[in-house]
């Protein structure tokens, strides 16, 4: 299930380069030294992969408290159906306006990240990076559905860390050389992008329908421990 967070990165990479492409390119990186600038862009990176571990560890969190509850297949299975309802269906989703509150929040980080973009101190990297992870992003939601189905607080933590890790490669070529992607590319990638996540929402559904398939749908805890006890008898 790990994997899956890898690879929604690296593909995911091409819709974060619309996103967050102008924010990264726009980083005050020193160009003139580059060993500088490396650490600089890391240092960002590090921002990013700081807050979705932190979000991937509340959801995961949340999730293990649906485990706790015993209801860990059904909510793999929920996960599952969601993603794939939000790749079919995605004006459903659209319904579902967010709240004043919440837009109030999303302004106030944008602000805060325009102020840090117009600095070059040693913390303005990581600061920017960190921001960055909290704007709304449809991405990272499909890549927390997967952080949630964890029920487990550290690997809800280690597979948005992972998804973050995967957008790095591409992300950084951003910085160094811009808009490289040629449109045609940029858009058959774009349209694979779908299709993983309707691949990934049904590998969720399989894994949590516990068909007894090693790794991939692995059977009830409760329905292993009672053909143990079978054998025993």
């Amino acid at each position: 299930m790990l994997l899956s967070a890898i690879i929604f990165g690296l593909l995911g990479s091409f819709h974060c380069i619309g996103m967050c492409g102008p924010i990264a390119f726009m980083l005050p990186v020193d160009r003139k030294k580059p060993v500088k600038g490396f650490f600089q862009i890391v240092s960002y990176h590090f921002g990013r992969l700081f807050t979705y571990s932190l979000i991937g560890l509340l959801f995961g969190f949340l999730g293990k408290g649906f485990y706790l509850f015993g209801f860990q297949q059904q909510l793999s299975i929920i996960v599952g159906v969601l993603m794939i309802v939000s790749i079919l269906f995605p004006k459903i989703l659209q319904k579902f306006s967010i709240s004043k509150k919440i837009s109030t929040i999303i302004l106030k980080i944008k602000n805060a990240l325009g102020k840090e973009l117009k600095k070059k101190g040693n913390d303005t990297f990581f600061t920017i990076g960190f921001l960055n992870g909290f704007l709304p992003c449809g991405l990272v939601y499909m890549a927390l559905f997967g952080a949630l189905a964890t029920s487990n607080a550290f690997l809800g933590s280690l597979y948005m860390f992972l998804f973050g890790l995967g957008t790095i490669p591409l992300m950084t070529a951003f910085v160094y050389l811009g808009n490289f992607t040629k449109g045609s590319f940029r858009n058959k990638i774009q349209k694979v992008i779908p299709i993983l996540v309707i691949f990934i929402g049904v590998f969720f559904i399989v894994r949590g329908l516990g068909l007894g398939i090693p790794y991939i749908s692995p059977a009830p805890i409760l329905e292993m421990a009672g053909d143990t006890i079978t054998k025993c008898h």
